[in-house]
């Protein structure tokens, strides 16, 4: 290799401001011994298209996940960084090509070493001009053994149909998903029939959350205060037999005046009443939908600073950064090492350990 002047200057951004280098021009004479091409030098330290140093490159989707919308960049930045070059919305939105892949690696990673006790099902609604107006993020979280929770599986569906569950579903089953002890999940019927279809043994258990607000739905507004305190009577009732004596003065109360009300909480008693068998310790994680819907309300505050976000797959890909960067902020289900006694198949009453497996005792 021979040096042969510089190229033409060109200015790099850098997290100290834009930087203007000129880099050597070199006259490669080396040829490949087994095709006898010339053979071209590019430097590595700055490349040819580098007009931004990696640091700059990693933070720009960093700031865009977290509210920055596209537009904003050059406004934003343009002062701080001495340069407005690399900041177009166009050079942003391009940064985040990597999230997808990261989706589609994360959809296809293998579940066989991971035992999930309990897990979380909703479909979110996040306007983000998917391609179907009905449709929606299906997301399914998890707690291990350890007590932590995660993410297992994030895609979307149409209307939360049941075949869009079952495939979500039997995608985790293929990657070595095993069936969870309990399934908690609000009324949409396409979920608890997909859970049947694929993991018939995973007990249900209905949101109380979306349970409250529809019974409320079905009563005149002068009753629902009244209403909410008799449900919270149910939910919070000490074990199953008392709550089950609350459900009774519920049906009893209301029965007459506002029996479709009544209806939606006999009908899924069982359902409703299912966490009663579990730990005490991990009632309040149980009884609702709870970690699913929090963790999505920062997703949906940050599409509607970018007012949707251009396209299903990168809608997706939004979603599941941020769903991503707040798993490390999510605690852990109350008492952790009870989760492990209900894998094993422990049994509970009233909220406490009455018998362990045989596989434990000693």
């Amino acid at each position: 290799m021979v040096r042969n002047g510089f190229h033409q200057p060109r200015s790099v951004t850098t997290t100290a401001g834009a930087v203007e280098v000129k880099v050597p021009r070199l006259n490669d004479k080396r040829t490949d011994p087994a095709s006898g091409e010339r053979r071209r030098f590019s430097s590595s330290i700055l490349p040819p298209w580098c007009r931004k140093s990696p640091k700059i490159s990693e933070v720009l989707p960093v700031l865009y996940l977290h509210g920055l919308s596209s537009g904003d960049f050059v406004p934003a930045l343009e002062r701080f960084l001495g340069s407005s070059a690399g900041l177009s919305p166009a050079t942003v939105t391009r940064l985040t090509a990597q999230w997808q892949a990261d989706h589609a690696a994360f959809m296809d990673r293998d579940l066989s070493a991971t035992d999930y006790v309990y897990v979380w099902a909703d479909g979110i609604h996040l306007r983000i001009r998917l391609e179907a107006a009905k449709a929606a993020v299906l997301v399914v979280m998890g707690v291990r053994a350890d007590g932590t929770k995660e993410l297992i599986a994030m895609a979307d569906g149409y209307r939360e149909s049941a075949e869009a569950w079952a495939g979500l579903l039997r995608g985790c089953a293929r990657r070595g998903m095993r069936a969870p002890v309990l399934a908690v999940g609000d009324g949409a019927l396409g979920f608890w029939k997909a859970l049947a279809e694929v993991f018939p043994e995973t007990r249900e258990q209905r949101c109380w959350v979306h349970k409250t607000s529809n019974v409320l739905d079905s009563l005149a507004k002068s009753a629902q205060p009244a209403a909410k305190r008799a449900l919270q009577n149910i939910y919070n009732a000490e074990d199953k037999e008392q709550a089950r004596k609350a459900v009774a003065a519920f049906a009893r109360q209301y029965g007459a005046k506002y029996p479709k009300a009544v209806k939606k909480i006999t009908d899924d008693e069982d359902e409703l009443l299912a966490f009663f068998d579990f730990p005490a310790e991990h009632w309040i994680h149980l009884r609702t939908t709870n970690p699913i819907e929090s963790t999505f309300a920062t997703v949906r505050l940050r599409t509607k600073v970018t007012k949707g976000a251009g396209s299903r797959a990168a809608g997706l890909a939004m979603a599941f950064k941020l769903v991503e960067s707040a798993q490390a902020r999510r605690r852990a289900v109350n008492a952790p090492h009870l989760v492990a006694l209900v894998h094993a198949g422990s049994r509970f009453e009233r909220g406490h350990l009455v018998e362990r497996p045989e596989t434990l005792a000693g």
